[in-house]
């Protein structure tokens, strides 16, 4: 079974004559006829009453009908996302930091589907991203904490949670233990990014902490990754927390990374779109297949 065959069908069902179809089709009548034709015989069925004065449907003809048009409506959407996907070659995400591995594997599938789409990244402050997105700057944003409810402009889709591990001196008794309990960190200076800068993580981790019976020693406010962890390694035993994609790809000589006893810590992330468009759901379907992954300093 053909498209031009379900397509003949169709035009011809909705004349109810064979040259008039033919000039919808720009195609010669015994073009159409024949196409017809083929399709009656691979269905073992007439479709039409054939008389000099009038065709008509058969009752088959009438059932299969809908069936044949819908196929049609399926061809034709696949063609209009053909062509977005064809006539659009920039596509700009919003991104976090802290993500590692993870966003060059999800890039990786995007882009294999989506060839001709060349991917702009832009790290912004979460209002900044989230604006950008609403006013159609962006094409999607990544955004860690708790998911907002979709709005009249944005919509949240959760695709994964961000595993916390700690970060603490290798020197440290601490150290040599696999995993670690909150409480055993209650004396340690707790070093955090400023929570007007990432309130979804310090809400967390202050509120863990408050759950496992104590709050904690405030330490000096971090910076960038980098300088906190060294601050960590050389100076007052202290502590932070640390994206588990990020500890997976920092090797540093004075710091160790222990995951948190059950139950953990982890902060959710969502895709927040504009619109569900092809490229969004390519992307999204992107983000589902990969695997999990992060730094303390998402904005």
């Amino acid at each position: 079974m053909e498209l031009r065959q379900l397509r003949c069908f169709v035009t011809v069902a909705e004349e109810l004559h064979f040259g008039r179809a033919a000039e919808r089709l720009l195609l010669g009548q015994p073009a159409v006829s024949q196409q017809v034709r083929r399709l009656e015989r691979e269905l073992k069925t007439e479709l039409f009453d054939r008389s000099p004065r009038h065709v008509r449907l058969t009752p088959a003809g009438e059932r299969f009908l809908p069936a044949a048009r819908r196929v049609l409506a399926a061809e034709d959407a696949a063609r209009a996302v053909a062509a977005d996907l064809a006539a659009t070659t920039d596509f700009r995400l919003g991104t976090i930091t802290g993500l590692g591995d993870r966003l060059d594997r999800i890039l990786d599938t995007f882009q294999q589907r989506t060839p001709a789409v060349r991917v702009e990244l832009h790290a912004l402050p979460v209002r900044e991203r989230l604006a950008e997105l609403a006013d159609g700057r962006l094409d999607a944003a990544f955004v860690r904490g708790a998911i907002p409810e979709d709005s009249a402009e944005l919509r949240f889709v959760p695709v994964w949670d961000e595993q916390l591990v700690v970060a603490l001196p290798a020197r440290h008794p601490l150290a040599e233990q696999p995993g670690i309990d909150l409480a055993d960190l209650a004396d340690l200076p707790l070093r955090l990014v400023a929570r007007r800068e990432h309130p979804a993580l310090v809400d967390l981790v202050l509120g863990a902490c408050r759950r496992a019976g104590f709050t904690p020693v405030p330490g000096p406010a971090s910076s960038t990754l980098q300088d906190t962890l060294a601050a960590i390694g050389a100076g007052t035993p202290m502590w932070t927390v640390v994206y588990a994609a990020n500890a997976r790809r920092t090797s540093h000589p004075r710091i160790v990374f222990r995951p948190l006893r059950a139950p953990g810590l982890a902060l959710p992330t969502a895709l927040a779109v504009r619109r569900a468009g092809p490229l969004q759901r390519l992307l999204l379907a992107a983000c589902r297949n990969t695997g999990a992954g992060c730094d303390d300093q998402d904005r």
